[in-house]
């Protein structure tokens, strides 16, 4: 959630923002339903004392006109509190849709003002005609998509052979790099309830993305973005001293997407369940630019290592997540699919997720501040998989592993 005091103060530079990165979000509706919680709930504040007022008087004796005034105030204040109930939660609704600010050098426009502000290696070249990940497959037979659709559905995959020792020599070496860098490992739950999506910035606004689970109130994850944002919440940490706080958290990961997809995305390149590596950062809002820069260049030492060729863009304010102020995304070439992929999307959500999930840390004058949060993902798989058969596709329809994965004992 974006600051209330600044959309009071400041509402023609937040309408500005907000415009930025969702012209379609109505923020002089917002402005108004705040005004009318504040008159009414005035309103029913004053008639609350009035009526303790009527009441202190009773006690001193009760007169027709007294009990006649009581019951009016009575009345009144029953009708405006069901009022303020119904224009609350009009506003906590809106509220809850309304989007991060935008960092000032966040590029105007949508994804084809997207910023390149990197480029690592170069495009792979070979003496052989090259073929994508799904044909690779015909002879490899890493994976089984239409078992997957016969128990389950469309964009499911089933894992089989050397893809499934893939799987796991990939996210551990993952897992190891991010420790390297400082994050802490983590496997959450692969369930969540409902605060702690909306809390995440997930509910309301991408309630139709995510899979309800029974009648039990519970969801499966989309992302460990979720489960490491609710890890703290509703606390306070003791002082600054305690914080980063660093984590990385391996989760398979659940996204209905419905709608989102091209017929060009064949394969892995998009499905509704895969496994990701999550990076999360819990800092003082002073320290969340240098964190966002550890994050990516986290995300990009595995690729590095890897020998992928990739991009990295800043990404442009309509491109930007709902909940981000910032992203870097980091985008892998895939040599069979002809086209960059994104495999990482970094950000810097400020205090929008910490303002929902009340995360803070005391200063050194004891006050209560929001922290900020990041995410990263690093990386997920299906797509880095997608890219390391294409990339290291041989003559003969087999795929070679990438030698840091054999120095690192990852595969034999």
């Amino acid at each position: 959630m974006i600051s209330l005091e600044l959309l009071r103060t400041n509402f023609a530079e937040i309408k500005q923002a907000l415009n930025r990165k969702d012209p379609k979000f109505d923020v002089d509706q917002l402005a108004a339903l705040d005004r009318s919680v504040r008159a009414i709930n005035q309103e029913v504040e004053e008639l609350r004392k009035v009526k303790n007022e009527l009441a202190a008087q009773a006690k001193s004796g009760l007169t027709d006109a007294l009990r006649a005034r009581s019951v009016e105030v009575g009345q009144t204040l029953k009708v405006k509190e069901s009022e303020l109930e119904v224009v609350q939660q009009a506003f906590r609704k809106l509220y809850l849709e309304c989007p991060n600010l935008l960092e000032v050098v966040v590029p105007d426009g949508n994804k084809e003002s997207n910023l390149p502000v990197k480029i690592f290696g170069s495009k792979p070249e070979f003496n052989f005609e090259i073929k994508n990940h799904v044909e690779l497959n015909k002879k490899l037979n890493w994976f089984d998509f239409e078992a997957a659709v016969r128990m389950t559905g469309s964009r499911f995959v089933f894992y089989q052979n050397e893809a499934v020792d893939l799987v796991y020599a990939l996210t551990m070496f993952m897992l190891k790099n991010n420790r390297k860098h400082g994050f802490s490992p983590f496997i959450p739950p692969f369930l969540v309830n409902e605060v702690s999506l909306e809390t995440a910035s997930n509910f309301p606004k991408f309630r139709d993305q995510v899979y309800e689970v029974g009648a039990d109130g519970l969801y499966l994850t989309p992302t460990s973005e979720v489960n490491l944002t609710n890890l703290y919440r509703d606390h306070i940490f003791n002082s600054a001293s305690e914080l980063p706080k660093r984590m990385t958290a391996w989760t398979s990961c659940f996204r209905r997407e419905a709608g989102t997809y091209g017929t060009t995305e064949q394969g892995l390149i998009r499905i509704h369940q895969f496994e990701k590596v999550e990076l999360y950062t819990i800092c003082e809002p002073q320290d969340s630019a240098q964190e966002l820069d550890r994050m990516l260049a986290c995300a990009e030492d595995i690729l590095q290592q890897l020998g992928l060729h990739y991009r990295v863009s800043l990404l442009a304010a309509q491109d930007c997540s709902f909940a981000s102020a910032k992203t870097f995304d980091i985008e892998v070439w895939m040599p069979g699919q002809g086209a960059y992929y994104e495999v990482s999307s970094c950000s810097n959500c400020t205090d929008f997720q910490s303002r929902r999930g009340k995360i803070r840390y005391r200063d050194q004058d004891g006050k209560s501040v929001l922290v900020h949060t990041l995410n990263c993902s690093s990386l997920a798989l299906p797509r880095l998989i997608v890219a390391l058969m294409e990339v290291y596709q041989q003559a003969d329809g087999s795929v070679a592993i990438p030698e840091i994965l054999k120095k690192e004992g990852l595969w034999s």
